[in-house]
């Protein structure tokens, strides 16, 4: 019995005063750490562009879990010293209307050439008018600017007679860039001084490519269409309708109304032949023509200009020829040159039509034949 209480009593309890140095240690770490943790977050927060740092507030209060938790305190700014702006200069208040003299200074004794500065537009108002006097040497008055004289104005005039030609069968060469082969042409006029056909028709060998055709009366007015048609792989057709005052389509297009003296794109070749060979003197040069012209879709009006009178070298010999001249009135318009021979009827020897885009087509008289 004596050993095992012997054991016992060897066994004493730990100092008082180590313990609590454990403990005391432990709660210095934990706050050293809370004071690392909260450090750590003002640097993020300075890291932050435009964020603001809150001042750290350290209370080692946090750390007991009865204690509430407290906001932390935003720390006060130093009174900053009231600035003092500088005081800026009054500006000169702009001139108006009123404060501005009626009379003008006098002018100096020398000419000065005024020049705008760089970006300012000239005023039209003070180039427009004159320069006052400076000296003896400047007038007092502006010189009268010569001006160029106008060209004649175009004249317009409307055919009195006509005299169409003689029935003929006409031959051309055909050249242009429409076409990958050459071509020739074949106008055929026929008439028994009351009615008119004619024919225009384009062919490669012997495959036709193009044929246009015209038909209708001889009356004081010259050729009066009835019909014209338009073939390649179909055939389109405007009819005047007279009567009814309109000209109507077979590809489905809205009517148009007919005017006085409308032709198709094929009996004008022979109209305007007729109208100079009638009264050659009443179409000067630079005189003009305005007609309606018939296509197989639509009508328009077209202005032909009178030109001079022209030597053409062509495939069946020289023939001299007067020109008229259809320019484009439109983006889309044809431009088109006719040459008319005054010793062969004023029938055409030379048509030269030009597309928007370029391409064009030239036909010259290559031989003619009689009909009967």
């Amino acid at each position: 019995m004596t050993e095992p209480m012997t054991i016992f009593a060897s066994v004493k309890p730990a100092p008082l005063r180590a313990v609590s140095r454990r403990v005391l240690a432990t709660l210095t770490a934990l706050v050293l750490l809370a004071h690392a943790l909260l450090l750590q977050d003002a640097t993020l927060n300075l890291s932050v562009p435009g964020r603001r740092a809150a001042a750290p507030s350290f209370h080692t209060r946090a750390l007991s879990a009865a204690a509430p938790a407290l906001a932390p305190t935003p720390a006060k700014r130093p009174p900053v010293a009231a600035r003092k702006r500088p005081t800026a200069p009054t500006p000169t208040p702009a001139p108006t209307v009123a404060d501005v003299p009626l009379t003008p200074p006098p002018a100096p004794a020398a000419v000065v050439a005024f020049q705008e500065p760089p970006g300012v537009a000239p005023n039209a108002a003070a180039l427009a008018a004159p320069a006052p006097a400076a000296s003896a040497a400047v007038p007092t008055e502006a010189e009268p600017i010569a001006v160029p004289e106008r060209p004649p104005r175009e004249l317009q005039e409307l055919a009195r007679n006509y005299r169409v030609a003689a029935p003929v069968r006409l031959k051309y060469d055909v050249k242009g860039n429409k076409f990958p082969y050459s071509l020739s042409a074949e106008l055929l006029w026929q008439h028994d001084g009351a009615s008119y056909n004619t024919r225009l028709a384009f062919s490669a060998g012997f495959l036709s490519v193009l044929s246009q055709t015209s038909s209708g009366q001889i009356t004081d007015q010259g050729l009066a269409p009835a019909r014209f048609a338009d073939k390649k792989r179909s055939e389109v057709a405007a009819h005047f309708v007279r009567e009814q005052g309109k000209i109507s389509f077979s590809a489905n297009t809205p009517d148009a109304p007919l005017l006085a003296g409308a032709q198709d794109r094929l009996s004008i070749l022979l109209q305007l032949g007729a109208m100079l060979a009638a009264e050659p003197a009443a179409f000067p040069e630079a005189s003009t023509v305005t007609v309606q012209i018939v296509g197989p879709r639509d009508a328009a009006i077209w202005l032909f200009t009178v030109g001079a009178e022209e030597t053409l070298t062509l495939p069946g010999g020289q023939q001299s020829a007067l020109k008229l001249l259809r320019n484009p009135r439109e983006a889309y318009d044809q431009k088109v040159e006719l040459w008319l021979a005054p010793a062969m009827g004023y029938l055409p020897v030379r048509l030269r039509i030009t597309d928007a885009n370029g391409d064009f087509v030239d036909q010259m008289w290559l031989s003619s034949e009689t009909v009967p």
